[in-house]
């Protein structure tokens, strides 16, 4: 084998060689979530997906790389002069992905840049239209409102705007001392009332009490009353009906007027029984005394001759100023 032929040899070698390597540093493979922008000759030809693919030398190339996982774009702190020209710092943080590899290489020459010039412009003219109070408690509506007016304007670059939250409203530090004076005298303005409640309160409790303890009181005063007053006429009426059935018995007996007249003497007898008792007995009633007498002892009704022990006769009396004397009309001592 002369010295051409093995020269030949090597120069096929060391071709297939190359060619090997040019092949394998063109094979190109993409990741999940990531897309890639390719040029041929310098114009945009195709935008690669996850997988593999093969690029043909010196005049395709990969212009961009951009990766479609949601990414997080943390703005610096930046004054922001709000109505009542009050400067305050804020910091915002932006979740953003990418949905469009080609408008995000050629829509801007920096897109993550311009977002966040975009963010801070947009806050301050959002900010800038509301005072202090309104900042402060108003961070929804500043939210939403920075959302829809930067998802509007990323759309040419390919970019989509999920969410932008606002992490610290930072007021100057004369403000916050103003602040916490004013949240300190709220709260004791808040302690004083709620005190002033509970007393109020407390007071009602006990007058409603009060109230409700002299109810009860005088609903009982006025059952035990009714129930008194219900006794005694129950009682009136039991002894009514027993003189009534009483009196009616007699009348069922058919007693005669010597009985009759002997019942009064008996109730004359029991009404003069006491000390200090002074009866005055009409004169036309005398008779009757006396025939109620011969008949009772005549029948042996009505005990009146009952014995009793004799007792010294008292030294007379003058009849107008002895209490226990009976005086009879007609009758001399």
């Amino acid at each position: 084998m002369g010295p051409g032929e093995v020269f030949g040899i090597i120069l096929a070698i060391a071709i297939i060689i190359f060619i090997l390597i040019v092949i394998i540093r063109n094979i190109i493979i993409v990741p999940q979530a990531m897309s890639f922008v390719v040029e041929r000759l310098g114009k945009y030809r195709k935008t690669w997906e996850a997988g593999l693919h093969l690029k043909i030398p010196i005049i395709e190339r990969v212009a961009k790389r951009a990766s479609l996982k949601e990414q997080v774009l943390d703005t610096p702190p930046q004054p922001v002069i709000t109505k009542d020209n009050v400067t305050i710092q804020i910091d915002s943080v932006v979740y953003f992905h990418i949905f469009d590899a080609k408008l995000f290489a050629y829509g801007a020459h920096d897109p993550v840049v311009a977002l966040e010039n975009l963010s801070a412009t947009t806050l301050r003219n959002i900010v800038g239209e509301l005072t202090l109070d309104e900042s402060l408690t108003s961070r929804d509506t500043i939210n939403g409102r920075l959302t829809q007016t930067l998802d509007e304007a990323t759309d040419r670059w390919g970019i989509k705007v999920e969410r932008v939250e606002l992490k610290n409203i930072i007021p100057p530090a004369e403000i916050r001392a103003s602040m916490e004076k004013e949240m300190k005298a709220e709260r004791e303005r808040r302690q004083t009332v709620l005190e002033a409640e509970g007393h109020k309160q407390a007071v009602i409790t006990r007058a409603e009490g009060d109230k409700q303890a002299m109810v009860l009181a005088a609903e009982g005063e006025r059952d035990a009353r009714i129930a008194r007053a219900q006794g005694e006429a129950q009682a009136i009426f039991l002894s009514k009906k027993a003189e009534a059935d009483g009196i009616k018995e007699l009348l069922n007996a058919q007693i005669d007027e010597r009985v009759l007249e002997l019942k009064r003497y008996e109730a004359m007898v029991k009404v003069a029984d006491g000390h200090s008792a002074k009866i005055i007995i009409p004169t036309d009633m005398v008779s009757s005394v006396k025939n109620a007498v011969m008949f009772s002892e005549m029948t042996g009704l009505g005990d009146t001759t009952k014995s009793r022990e004799k007792e010294p006769e008292p030294a007379y009396v003058d009849p107008c100023c002895d209490e226990d004397q009976v005086v009879i009309p007609g009758s001399v001592k």
